[in-house]
């Protein structure tokens, strides 16, 4: 990895004052739009708003030390609290802590593996649709905000969008949705404006977390329950994170280690089940919101932990009275800032499967608030798409009878999708007494296509021709000699 490419780290930010002061700001504005989102996910998850926003607190401030890509948030996530909810519901929080200890070790077991070798697997189209869902459901978040509100909380709201698209032209010294948040805060305390506040979500804490054990019987028990939230908790986790941290590359034209970020938030998962939290994952809101912001380094999510602590521990009342209307004028800013309206532009240009992919991942993610079913489903898509195209690609080609002997060329990949109708490709009843199939131009990637080429050899035999496949060179020669006669050709 060139230095080029590599992300500015901690001492970068501490020794070059502009940008500690972006680091700073940054990580303050984070915390603010953590608030809210920490209390509304914990009210999903059917817990404390406490515990929440202790999730975010550890997450974030773990995730800063041990994690793989600098400048991404982590935090409780909406996420994890659609998955963990029938846990709490049915059996309460300290089963669901013991998921999210469990979760976390799970995350850091795949790290190790190279779970993370995977996103390799997803495509672009699949990545453009969760980018674009997720601007989607940031932005849904925001409607119950705006329903059944005092009429001054739109008039709020388009100030706060205005500050945040406007102010930039001027200056960028200090982050436009911080300023939105002081500006409009400081107007309806002064102004004595009675619209709904933070304080309104939720009690904030008013001490410190602590370490804790789960008070779960350690038998076989425990665990067949705890296991498959803690199995969803971990995969959840880490698709989002990765996805994330992905997403943050192409923004910042760096790179980062995302087998490090996988173990890092198993670490992190298992510091925040240790003092109580409901566990988390990277948020693709508030990431934005850093990296808008021109957070570049660990600093940024480090300090958005702890300003969340300071803010909701020691100025909770200050913090209670900022506007709901401020925090809604910043995450629709996320949500346009996130959306790829270039995806828009180029929709009819596109390949039509390379289009439904993305549709496909939208309208899942959408229709089911759930990310991980969304990306899962498009790259099942992709994948169907894929195959139906590259199976096309194979052909048969028969030559001329000579000397007694027809020669047929096949070319293309030969896999299960493709070598489905291999058998009806050759002419059993009119060819000569000998034939050779060609297969150098053809790649056999499956027993699928071992199997369809023994078949082809069985027919040719019922009815006394003779059969020789040549071409068949490396891996592709050494499948077929290890697997011919014995896939159920018809022998």
């Amino acid at each position: 990895m060139t230095s080029a490419l590599r992300a500015p780290g901690w001492t970068t930010a501490l020794r070059d004052p502009r940008t500690l002061r972006t680091e700073v700001l940054a990580g303050l504005v984070v915390a603010l739009a953590l608030i809210p989102e920490a209390i509304s996910f914990s009210i999903i998850a059917g817990v404390d708003p406490r515990v929440g926003l202790f999730a975010s607190f550890t997450m974030a401030v773990t995730i800063a030390v041990v994690g793989g890509r600098p400048a991404m948030i982590s935090a409780a996530t909406g996420a994890i609290a659609l998955v963990i909810a029938p846990l709490v519901a049915e059996h309460g929080l300290p089963y669901l802590i013991a998921a999210v200890l469990l979760g976390g070790v799970l995350q850091i077991a795949l790290g190790l593996l190279g779970v993370a070798r995977l996103m390799r697997f997803v495509p672009r189209s699949v990545m453009v649709g969760f980018v674009n869902a997720l601007a989607i459901l940031i932005f849904a978040a925001q409607v119950p905000q705006l329903v059944d509100v005092p009429w001054l909380v739109y008039p709020m709201a388009a100030v706060g969008l205005a500050i945040i698209f406007g102010l930039p032209r001027l200056t960028t010294a200090v982050p436009a949705p911080l300023v939105a948040i002081i500006v409009l805060t400081v107007t309806a305390v002064a102004a004595g404006i009675d619209v709904p506040t933070v304080g309104d979500q939720g009690a904030l804490p008013d001490s410190l977390p602590s370490l804790l054990w789960p008070g779960v019987p350690l038998t076989v028990e425990t665990l067949r329950i705890v296991l498959p939230y803690a199995v969803g908790l971990a995969a959840v986790g880490l698709l989002e994170s990765l996805m994330t941290a992905t997403l943050v590359d192409d923004l910042t034209g760096t790179r980062s280690s995302k087998r490090r970020e996988s173990v890092g938030q198993g670490i992190a998962n298992v510091v925040t089940g240790a003092f109580g939290g409901m566990g988390g994952c990277a948020m693709i809101g508030q990431t934005m919101i850093n990296v808008r912001s021109g957070a570049r380094t660990r600093l940024s999510t480090f300090l958005a932990g702890v300003f969340l602590l300071v803010l909701v521990v020691a100025l909770g009342d200050v913090v209670a009275v900022i506007p709901m209307a401020a925090l809604v004028a910043v995450m629709v800013f996320v949500s346009i800032a996130t959306f790829d309206w270039h995806s828009l532009r180029t929709l009819r240009r596109m390949p039509r499967s390379e289009s439904a992919v993305m549709l496909v991942t939208v309208a899942v993610v959408v229709a089911t608030d759930n990310l991980a079913i969304g990306v899962g489903v498009g790259v099942l898509t992709a994948c169907v798409l894929f195959a139906r195209r590259v199976a096309h690609l194979v052909s048969v080609v028969p030559g001329p009878v000579e000397d007694g002997v027809r020669t047929y060329r096949v070319s293309g990949a030969l896999f299960f999708a493709s070598s489905n109708d291999l058998v009806s490709r050759f002419d059993y009843a009119g060819d000569p007494g000998r034939v050779v199939v060609d297969l150098s131009d053809a790649q056999v990637w499956d027993a699928s296509s071992v199997a369809a080429l023994d078949a082809v050899e069985h027919r040719y035999a019922t009815r006394g021709t003779a059969v020789e496949l040549v071409g068949l060179t490396g891996a592709a020669g050494h499948w077929h000699r290890r697997m011919a006669g014995t896939l159920g050709a018809g022998h």
